[in-house]
C-alpha cells in the first residue's frame, strides 16, 4: 500500500486564494504522476486528495478551464472509491493553508457541485460521526474486495 499526499504543500508557486493556472496545473500533474508511480509499484493506493479537489481550486481562483476540464474528466475514472470528508473545524493556522472559513467553505461548495454535475459516485462521510469515519471505510474498502478465500461448502 502507498499514500500519495497532499501535493500542494510541495508546489513552488502560489496556491490558495493567489493560486494561478499555472500552480494549479502543475499540482494536478503532479497529482496525475504520483498517482502513476504508485499504482504501478502497489495494489492499493490511498490518495489524500483527488484530482478534483486541485480543480476546484483552479475553478475557483481562475475560472473555467477547458483543457484541465477533460483532463480532470478523464482522470476521475481512474478511483476506485471516492470519500468526501466535510468541514469539521475552522481552518488552522499552519503556515500553508488559507485560514479564511468562507474560502474553506467555498471550496467545499464548489466541490459538491462539481460531484454533482459530473455524476460522480462519492461516500459523504457525516460530519457529526467523526470517530466512525474510519471503521466506515474500511468497512466499504473490505467488502468491495470481497472475501480473503472462498467459503467452505
Amino acid at each position: 500500500m502507498d499514500v500519495v499526499g497532499e501535493i500542494a504543500r510541495r508546489c513552488p508557486l502560489p496556491i490558495n486564494k493567489k493560486t494561478t493556472v499555472d500552480a494549479q496545473g502543475w499540482i494536478l500533474h503532479t497529482q496525475a504522476a504520483e498517482e502513476i508511480i504508485a499504482t504501478a509499484r502497489y495494489d492499493l493506493v490511498i490518495c489524500d486528495r483527488s484530482v478534483l479537489d486541485n480543480f476546484v481550486y483552479m475553478l475557483i481562483s481562475t475560472g473555467k478551464q477547458p483543457l484541465f476540464e477533460k483532463t480532470v474528466d478523464a482522470w476521475m475514472s481512474t478511483y476506485d472509491l471516492l470519500v468526501r470528508v466535510p468541514i469539521v473545524s475552522k481552518p488552522s493556522i499552519d503556515g500553508l493553508r488559507s485560514t479564511d472559513p468562507g474560502f474553506q467553505q467555498a471550496i467545499q461548495d464548489r466541490l459538491d457541485l462539481e460531484i454533482d454535475l459530473r455524476n460522480i459516485p462519492v461516500t459523504k462521510l457525516d460530519q457529526g460521526y467523526r470517530t466512525l469515519w474510519l471503521d466506515q471505510i474500511e468497512e466499504i474498502v473490505l467488502t468491495s474486495l470481497g472475501p480473503a478465500q472462498l467459503e467452505l461448502i
